[in-house]
């Protein structure tokens, strides 16, 4: 497996690889930031339209220009420093200021998941009610406390994953058919955790519990993204786009924050939207460069997207989302791991 690549990076590092452009206010212009001006060279006291920012005099000579925004390119210069000072059509969603956790989810996870007494199918079912109230509730103020209530929770369902094979079986079965935010993180966390458990069985070099968290927590970032952007049935614009294309660094900087998890946990998050084509985002890595953690997450997470049901299209039943994953978009995984992901489903 690959090292954990640039993920202590700080965030003005982290947005080069982005090798996007992206629009600023004049007033958040640096020296070493890669310019392009609208219009024409001559209507401008540049001799370029494109171009790096040198000195003092060059960023004064843009002030007086009466320009208000402007294009900067990150791949070709230094980024924002703060990704909040980037202008948006539409501010990111924060989420409220405080969670109140709710402690009887916890409890009635492990309630359902210790009995005995309980059919498979049942405690399938009630597991999953137990997972997505848990994540629910996460989502909608991701602090510390909440995360590490969370994480405990994890650990009771990842231990049933792992323990109980005819419950797991049913947990398949039962993944939600629609997209929200947190039956999605449910869903991917049941499905990449099943899959971390075939591929690693015998083997303690992994820690599950850590590896559960990152797959449950993997979409965190989206609580920074504003829902229309998320549920538009149309096309993204550059803006929405970007917003979109950052939300796993948000999820990695929020789990980073709040100093619960392991740095394997957190690659999951930063690197789940990643493909070995190269076509991902928002690192663009390619093959090796991505960490297989993150590679099991991005099946999962690209097979609940497909047998979800959303406003603008039809859920796909499972063989027929495995019959595109493996027909239409292959060169987006690993071949081996996706080998032992379509086992799960036979």
């Amino acid at each position: 497996m690959p090292e954990l690549q640039g993920i202590k990076r700080a965030d003005v590092e982290f947005y080069v690889f982005l090798n996007m452009i992206v629009t600023v206010k004049v007033k958040e212009l640096r020296i070493g930031m890669f310019v392009e001006l609208p219009g024409s060279w001559f209507k401008h006291s540049f001799l370029k339209n494109r171009f790096i920012i040198e000195s003092k005099e060059d960023l004064n000579k843009i002030i007086e220009s009466g320009l208000k925004e402007i294009s900067i390119d990150t791949s070709l210069g230094h980024a924002v420093q703060e990704i909040e000072s980037i202008s948006h059509e539409t501010p990111p969603v924060k989420p409220p200021d405080e969670w109140k956790p709710d402690k009887d989810i916890n409890d009635e996870l492990k309630e359902a998941i210790h009995d005995k007494h309980l059919p498979p199918e049942k405690k399938a079912k009630a597991v999953y009610k137990n997972s997505i109230d848990l994540m629910s509730k996460l989502l909608e103020s991701p602090t510390a406390e909440a995360i590490g209530e969370g994480k405990e929770g994890i650990t009771h369902v990842v231990d049933l994953i792992l323990k109980d094979d005819d419950t797991t079986s049913y947990l398949m079965d039962i993944t939600s058919h629609d997209f929200y935010t947190y039956t999605h993180s449910v869903n991917v966390g049941i499905l990449s955790v099943s899959l971390a458990k075939k591929l690693y069985k015998g083997s303690n070099k992994h820690d599950m519990h850590e590896l559960g968290a990152g797959f449950f927590l993997h979409d965190l970032g989206k609580t920074q993204v504003d829902p229309a952007i998320i549920n538009k049935p149309g096309r993204l614009n550059d803006a929405e786009m970007f917003q979109m294309r950052i939300h796993p660094y948000q999820s990695y900087k929020i789990l980073k924050e709040t100093k619960h998890l392991t740095e394997e946990a957190k690659v999951i998050a930063m690197q789940h939207h990643e493909r070995d084509d190269g076509t991902g985002y928002p690192r663009r890595l390619k093959g090796n460069e991505i960490h297989d953690y993150g590679r099991i997450c991005c099946i999962a997470d690209v097979f609940d997207a497909l047998t979800a049901k959303r406003s603008y299209k039809k859920a796909k039943k499972p063989l027929e989302a495995l019959k595109i994953m493996k027909e239409e978009m292959i060169g987006h995984f690993n071949k081996e791991i996706f080998k032992n992901f379509i086992i799960l489903f036979t």
